[in-house]
């Protein structure tokens, strides 16, 4: 079967032109084998143009879906209880629920049993991430924050007790809070956070 060759590919996704090369198939017939693999439960669509071969999405660890999450809505980040959940902060994680912060629109996009949530924060609040590895992710503290602003709107909720706010850098949290709305940082002093 030609989608055995699909497995030489060392890469964590790829495209229709990698199809094309690796299969020695015209580009509109990449599209069309990929639209029938995906059918046939062989590859997985992540977004338009961006597949992984099933098996492989199987044993995917987090890292790795962290970098998918960064491409199906791009710019985006990892935040809120994910990433805090990376950095060992919180013990209220889900399992295959990632969760990011962008600032194009809210919504969720299943994956096969994935669910990559996006969250749309101000554009002028898109900041405090890094590269870890291969893929973006707020610090500690801007997760933190990233959660607590929504928190303040209304519109994210999580449990404070599962937080272990002896890893946050105080003096770091208390710089960017400054950058929030005065909602996030009453609801930052009146609760005690910090």
């Amino acid at each position: 079967m030609k989608i055995l060759k699909l497995n030489s590919i060392d890469k964590l996704y790829f495209g229709h032109e990698e199809i094309s090369r690796v299969l020695g198939i015209s580009l509109k017939s990449s599209m069309v084998s990929a639209n029938r693999y995906v059918k046939k439960g062989m590859l997985v669509r992540i977004k338009r143009n961006i597949y992984v071969l099933k098996e492989k999405w199987k044993i995917l660890g987090r890292e790795e879906k962290y970098v998918l999450a960064n491409l199906i809505q791009v710019p985006s980040y990892i935040s809120l209880m994910t990433a805090l959940g990376y950095y060992e902060i919180t013990t209220q994680i889900q399992r295959d629920f990632i969760e990011s912060v962008a600032v194009k629109r809210t919504k969720d996009v299943e994956v096969e049993e994935a669910i990559f949530n996006y969250t749309k924060i101000s554009s002028g609040l898109y900041f405090g991430y890094k590269k870890e590895n291969v893929f973006f992710i707020a610090t500690p503290e801007k997760a933190f924050l990233d959660a607590l602003y929504l928190k303040s709107l209304g519109r994210y909720s999580f449990d404070m007790d599962s937080i272990d706010f002896s890893k946050f850098d105080v003096i770091e949290v208390k710089r960017l809070v400054k950058k929030y709305p005065i909602k996030t940082q009453k609801l930052l002093e009146q609760n005690g956070y910090i």
